[in-house]
């Protein structure tokens, strides 16, 4: 393998497609399975503050 750096033709390339990768990723909808997860921590969250005041 070579210690070169990439030229800025290949360097635009490999930026653009993890920004692409990237931009997918962010824009991918939540599995059900976390969403449920979110919410009965949520849930459990809710109860333990109201249970603290006095």
């Amino acid at each position: 393998m070579s210690n070169t750096e990439p030229n800025s033709g290949t360097r635009k390339q490999i930026d653009d497609n993890l920004r692409r990768v990237f931009q997918e990723k962010v824009e991918e909808e939540v599995p059900d399975r976390f969403k449920q997860l979110l919410a009965q921590l949520q849930e459990k969250d809710s109860q333990k503050g109201s249970g603290d005041q006095k």
